[in-house]
């Protein structure tokens, strides 16, 4: 098969994407969509624009010509198309054009500004599905909790809201980092911390929970349920701590959970692929992606595939696009995650490092089959 025939298969293959968030709601105007287009919280500094960042070169080159733009056009006349069009027209155009057929969507972070997964399926024709944040979930129980009954109430919402998601997902790394002690918290441990977290919330403090003693726990508790669970690593929001981020961290707990039943899922793993995959590789219930970091790197984004394929069995490494808000993260996400798969597989396939059958089969595991094995997916 030529390198030119497997680039056609990947380009065609219907994707999974196991970690993204709903399109936003409503209308983008052109500040909040450069705030969409980073991961940074602040705007960029005047004079100067996220189109030209890696992600918005890449969305000028792959995005335009889908709005009936020119490649490279200016970010004034990208900008201006995206709002004759409007938001709907332009989701609906890239995710059509992103050849995904199944999202995860993650419902936990400003749910109130982004699709539901049933308007995420309305809108793409595609199944969707919902992982649910479990720091969101425990935050929404506190109003009405105790410290003595919030260990019981948190597993009973945890219990409800799995009747329906396929996984959960844990931002202990942004919260606190991922060198948290990796032993489950005593009972006691957790109703003293959840009586200072919600005596502080009555005092008029943040909801946001931040306690490494509760953020253990609501990871060990998903552990118990035995569903995937999808961690955040390395790059991501402004509040990291970069290199508290790093998926080393994980070893211990990675030995303590092994026999468990859960998966876990490293999530982004930039500028940490390689540890990812050293520990996908140890560990049977350890898996990667490289999501969000695909989009953000942009042209440069090939290295990033090829690092979490150097290492990580072909059947540990997903697709994922970690896309929030703008559809033209999904796109860009698919795109160049396709081109960079079949660039790598097409370099084994001519230098006799994998046959056609393989060279297919790869590409097919990584970007729909494992995520149908990790999720128990129909």
């Amino acid at each position: 098969m030529p390198a030119g025939d497997l680039a056609e298969f990947v380009t065609g293959l219907p994707l999974i994407d196991h970690h993204c968030h709903g399109v936003r709601t409503g209308t983008t105007t052109d500040a909040e969509f450069e705030l969409l287009a980073t991961e940074s919280d602040w705007p960029a500094p005047p004079g100067t624009s996220v189109f030209d960042n890696p992600f918005g070169i890449a969305v000028r080159a792959l995005c335009a010509p889908l709005l009936d733009l020119p490649q490279h056009c200016t970010a004034e006349d990208y900008l201006r198309r995206r709002g004759e069009l409007g938001d709907q027209e332009v989701s609906a155009r890239l995710l059509a054009a992103s050849g995904t057929d199944r999202y995860l969507l993650d419902t936990g972070f400003r749910a109130s500004t982004i699709m539901s997964p049933p308007a995420m399926a309305q809108l793409t024709g595609a199944v969707t599905q919902e992982i649910v944040r479990l720091e969101a979930l425990a935050e929404s129980i506190a109003p009405d909790s105790t410290a003595a009954g919030f260990a019981s109430a948190f597993e009973d919402a945890l219990e409800l809201a799995l009747e329906h998601a396929v996984g959960v997902k844990s931002i202990i790394a942004y919260r606190y980092g991922l060198d948290f002690d990796p032993a489950p918290p005593t009972n006691a441990e957790v109703t003293a911390a959840a009586g200072r977290w919600l005596a502080g919330i009555q005092a008029g403090g943040p909801v946001r929970l931040t306690d490494p003693v509760l953020l253990r726990h609501l990871l060990w508790r998903a552990v118990g349920f035995g569903k995937p669970i999808q961690l955040h690593v390395g790059f991501g929001d402004a509040d990291i701590v970069l290199h508290r981020c790093d998926p080393s961290y994980l070893t211990e707990f990675a030995h303590a959970t092994r026999e468990t039943g859960a998966q876990l899922m490293l999530l982004h793993c930039y500028p940490y692929i390689r540890e990812a995959g050293i520990l996908a590789q140890l560990f049977p219930h350890v898996w990667l992606d490289t999501s969000s970091a695909v989009s953000h790197t942009g042209p440069s984004s090939e290295t990033l595939v090829r690092q979490s394929l150097e290492i990580a069995p072909m059947h540990k490494v997903l697709y994922a696009s970690d896309a929030f808000g703008l559809p033209e993260l999904y796109l860009c996400g698919a795109q160049l995650w396709r081109r960079a798969v079949g660039r790598v597989l097409g370099e084994w396939l001519a230098e006799g490092f994998a046959g056609e059958t393989d060279a297919r089969r790869y590409a097919e595991l990584l970007g729909r089959g494992n995520a149908i094995r990790a999720y128990g997916l129909e």
